[in-house]
């Protein structure tokens, strides 16, 4: 068998040396959550004053940006996200900006040259006896960029997860330029913690759950009432779920060690949990690595409504931050203030709706605590000035609030109204009835119960 180490070492070359391939003007791909470089970064930041006009795209990073920080003017830099991580919020508007996005089209996008990729710096796994470089646990776009790029440079991390495809999980010798191996890189992911658990999370995911039939195939997006979610399934006694899935998360390695989730029944894929990136404990990534279980997919595969649809019984649920009194739903901004992205919300709300037998759930605490102390109803007349409607008002399926579920499909804007108020705090029920009485969309013959 052949082996690739002379190959290995000829591409092998230092993080400083690697970064003086990058020019002013260059468009750099950092990739995706865990496959974020270090050693690169740092040494990127070094050449500040040597490079004007570098935009850096990353997703979701879970460490420090080196390069951002060592330019925050943005004169040298430019910081593009397509999915806002509270590492990255600060950031936003002034030497960085957010990238709308479909997530599941980003592989296209790429292929097609909609957003340019010059140079590739990404981690990866130590290479295989195949010669391949495994992403770790997000495939995402990787291989898409690596496809296009004038040059790709990989940075190995010892420590990262190695999953298993699916298809576009890897990448080989033979598409690598350049190899770097750097103490730096070697970050062990330590546990991402999800955030607590509430009774109000509690009380959504109880509504949710008892919607939910045996051989259902989940998608749960991330937080405190998706794990909710995870840990009432795993008490409860529905069996063979599937999961089919943009994010796993801790809660679904709940539901699975739990014996509830066996993809026996799913259509496509069948005993397989199919997701594209992974985010959660060092418990989740060991269970990840090298587990046959799993498949990971590019987004193009897991977030395609014509593959989503085609699981029967596929569920999905998310969260928002504020709905208005015509069911558009805010998942990632208050106002102008940016705090996610898009992701693959619409994509998957829409697509398990259109499973047979499928429902699409958008879920949120009726309210929330502003910084100054004040108790502030995600219930809106409108979305906050500024705000972005993330799935539009035809498309929602089920709200849910800790005061119930209501299925907003086929009802009229009076209908809307009355179904959304009903899941409002009871506080601001009056002042939601009056806004909606001037808006046109109330008849005095609506109750609320």
């Amino acid at each position: 068998m052949r082996t690739y180490l002379e190959e290995y070492k000829k591409k092998l070359i230092s993080a400083d040396e690697a970064v003086k391939l990058v020019k002013s003007g260059d468009c750099i791909e950092f990739g995706y959550c865990l496959n974020k470089p270090i050693a690169l970064d740092i040494a990127l930041a070094k050449r500040k004053e040597e490079l004007y006009d570098v935009t850096v795209h990353c997703s979701n990073s879970l460490t420090t940006l080196h390069f951002a920080e060592a330019d925050p003017e943005g004169r040298h830099f430019i910081y593009n996200t397509g999915h806002c991580s509270r590492n990255e919020r600060p950031y936003m508007g002034k030497n960085g900006c957010y990238v709308p996005s479909s997530f599941g089209q980003n592989p296209e996008w790429i292929r097609k040259g909609y957003r340019r990729v010059d140079v590739v710096m990404i981690q990866v796994s130590p290479m295989d006896k195949h010669g391949f470089f495994n992403f770790g646990p997000s495939a995402t776009f990787l291989k898409a960029c690596c496809e296009v790029a004038k040059i790709v440079v990989v940075e190995v991390n010892s420590l990262l997860p190695r999953a298993l495809g699916g298809r576009e999980e890897a990448v080989h010798i033979s598409e690598v330029d350049y190899i770097v191996e750097a103490p730096e890189a070697n970050v062990e992911y330590l546990e991402i913690p999800s955030p607590p658990i509430t009774d109000v999370d509690l009380k959504i995911a109880q509504f949710i759950v008892e919607e939910i039939e045996d051989g259902s195939c989940l998608q749960l997006g991330i937080g405190g009432m998706p794990n909710a979610v995870g840990k009432l399934i795993a008490q409860s006694d529905l069996k063979d779920l599937g999961i089919h899935t943009e994010l796993l998360c801790d809660a679904m390695l709940e539901m699975y060690l739990a014996g509830k989730v066996t993809g026996l029944r799913k259509s496509i894929d069948r005993g397989k949990i199919v997701y594209t990136f992974a985010l959660g404990s060092r418990e989740l990534y060991n269970f990840i690595d090298d587990n046959p279980a799993l498949a990971i997919y590019p987004v193009d595969y897991t977030n395609d409504l014509r593959i989503i649809s085609q699981n029967d019984r596929a569920v999905s649920i998310n969260s928002g931050l504020e709905v208005d009194l015509t069911g558009q739903v805010c998942s990632e901004s208050i106002g102008t203030k940016h705090i996610s992205g898009s992701g693959g919300q619409l994509e998957f709300h829409w697509g398990a709706y259109l499973s047979k037998g499928g429902k699409s759930f958008i879920c949120m605490p009726s309210t929330y605590q502003a910084k100054n102390g004040e108790v502030v109803s995600r219930i809106k007349p409108i979305i906050t000035p500024g705000g972005v409607v993330t799935t539009p008002r035809p498309t929602v399926h089920y709200l849910v609030t800790e005061y119930g579920k209501a299925n907003l499909k086929a009802k009229s804007t009076w209908e809307r109204a009355e179904a959304i108020i009903s899941l409002a705090h009871p506080d601001f029920r009056e002042e939601l009835i009056s806004a909606a009485e001037k808006s046109g969309i109330w008849r005095r013959t609506n109750r609320i119960p």
